[in-house]
């Protein structure tokens, strides 16, 4: 599942590990996504910031589900700030991942459906 497949879904929870930043989101049909970063060596990718509330996501349908990034390098390496954003008729929530690398680690954003088993 791309996150743009949100449009559309009733998303019934969200749940946020905020020490591991993960969001985990439960949809009305059953299915779970989750939004993460698997944490390597040398380099650090977290939520920076979430603007809105994400109440406003909970109970009535996506209408907006967009992905945007934007990439700089650096004389360190590579940085990138990924920018998720959500509308529902109830409100509008910004997700901003901030990411850093030496440039040979990914610092992309994990979003996709939870498999069980």
């Amino acid at each position: 599942m791309k996150f743009a497949d949100l449009v559309g879904c009733t998303i019934t929870r969200i749940e946020r590990s905020p020490e591991d930043d993960v969001l985990i989101f439960s949809l009305e049909d059953g299915r779970v996504c989750e939004m993460l970063h698997h944490q390597d060596c040398c380099e650090y990718v977290y939520i920076e910031s979430i603007v809105g509330d994400l109440a406003d996501l909970i109970g009535v349908p996506i209408l907006k589900a967009e992905e945007a990034t934007q990439d700089v390098e650096v004389q360190e390496g590579d940085k990138m700030w990924t920018f998720y954003k959500l509308a529902t008729r109830k409100g509008y929530v910004d997700i901003r991942w901030n990411g850093s690398s030496n440039g040979y680690y990914s610092i992309h954003v994990y979003f996709g459906e939870v498999k069980n088993g």
